[in-house]
C-alpha cells in the first residue's frame, strides 16, 4: 500500500509530484501515466471517462493507494464524478489555478494556458465567473506545450519556435500580469515560458495546492510533526499485506525515455499496464 497514486496522461503530472514531495518529502507515492492515448486534448469526451476509469481502477488495484490525485485538468474536468462513484478512496482532482491569479493580479488581466480540452469546458467558465469576475481573462489553447514537456523531461530537444508560437497570444496581449498554468505539464516547461513575457509576470500552477488538499485527506488536523509518525503506524498495519513490486505504471512501459524521467522524480521504471478497453485507436479530429 502507498499514501497516494498520482495520475496524467503523460509525464505533466510530475510536476504535481515533486509539489507534493517539497511539502510531504516521507511521504510513499506511485505514479501512473496513460501514455498510450497522449494527447488526451484530441480524444472524444465520452471515451475519455471510460478511458480515465478504466486506467485508474486498474492502477489502483496494483499500488492500493490511500488517495487517488488526479493531476491532468482534462481527466479532472471530465472523470472526477464518474472516478469517485468507482472507486472507495479519496479522489483528488486538479483545478485551474484562477482564484490565486485573481487575487495577485493588479492589472485585473489574466491568461490561462491550457489544452484545447479544459479551455472550452463550462467547468473553466464556472471558475471564471466564481473568481475572477471583473478580469479579462485570455484564454489560449497550447495543446502542443504538452508534447514538449514530454519531450524534455525523455531527454529530447525543447522547440523554442514552438513554445512562442504557443503563447502567442499572449505575448500580444496588454496588461497581463498573471498566467495561470492550466495543465500540469507546463509548469516543467517555466524556464522556456517565462522569458517570452514581460519580467514580473506571476506564473501560477495548481501544484502547491493539490499538495496541501492531499495533506489535510490524509492526515486532517494532525500536526505537522506527528505526521511522518503517523505514516510509519499505517505502514507497520499493512506490513501483513505484500508491497507492490513498482511504484510506477504505465499504459506504453516502454515509451523512449519515460523510465528515465520517471527515476528522475524518484520513481521506478514503470511496469506495464494493460487496459483492454477502450481501444487507443478512438478519437475525434
Amino acid at each position: 500500500m502507498i499514501d497516494a497514486l498520482i495520475f496524467d496522461s503523460g509525464v505533466g503530472g510530475l510536476s504535481v509530484s515533486a509539489a507534493i514531495r517539497r511539502r510531504m518529502p516521507w511521504l510513499p507515492l506511485g505514479y501512473v501515466c496513460d501514455n498510450a492515448a497522449l494527447p488526451y486534448g484530441t480524444k472524444d469526451d465520452a471515451w475519455l471517462v471510460a478511458r480515465i476509469v478504466a486506467v485508474c481502477e486498474s492502477a489502483c488495484r496494483q499500488a492500493r493507494p490511500r488517495a487517488l490525485v488526479i493531476a491532468c485538468n482534462t481527466a479532472s474536468t471530465l472523470a472526477l464524478e464518474a472516478l469517485r462513484a468507482r472507486l472507495s478512496i479519496p479522489v483528488i482532482g486538479t483545478v485551474p489555478a484562477i482564484k490565486p491569479a485573481a487575487e495577485t493580479t493588479r492589472s485585473r488581466t489574466i491568461g490561462v494556458l491550457a489544452t484545447r480540452a479544459t479551455v472550452r469546458r463550462p467547468y473553466l467558465d464556472r471558475l471564471i465567473d466564481d473568481h475572477a469576475r471583473g478580469c479579462r481573462v485570455i484564454r489560449v489553447a497550447a495543446d502542443a506545450l504538452v508534447i514538449e514537456a514530454e519531450r524534455l523531461l525523455k531527454g529530447q530537444a525543447v522547440d523554442p519556435a514552438r513554445v512562442r508560437e504557443a503563447i502567442a497570444p499572449l505575448r500580444a496581449a496588454e496588461e497581463i500580469d498573471a498566467v495561470v498554468l492550466g495543465c500540469t505539464h507546463f509548469p516543467l516547461l517555466h524556464d522556456y515560458l517565462e522569458p517570452l513575457l514581460p519580467s514580473g509576470v506571476h506564473w501560477i500552477d495548481s501544484g502547491a495546492a493539490i499538495a496541501r488538499r492531499l495533506e489535510s485527506v490524509l492526515w486532517g488536523d494532525s500536526a505537522p510533526a506527528d505526521r511522518p509518525a503517523l505514516a510509519a503506524a499505517a505502514e507497520a498495519e499493512e506490513r501483513a499485506i505484500p508491497s507492490p513490486d513498482t511504484n510506477s505504471w504505465a499504459t506504453a512501459a516502454s515509451a523512449p525515455g519515460l523510465a528515465s524521467a520517471l527515476m528522475r522524480f524518484g520513481y521506478a521504471p514503470p511496469a506495464m499496464l494493460e487496459i483492454a478497453s477502450p481501444a487507443v485507436a478512438v478519437h475525434v479530429s
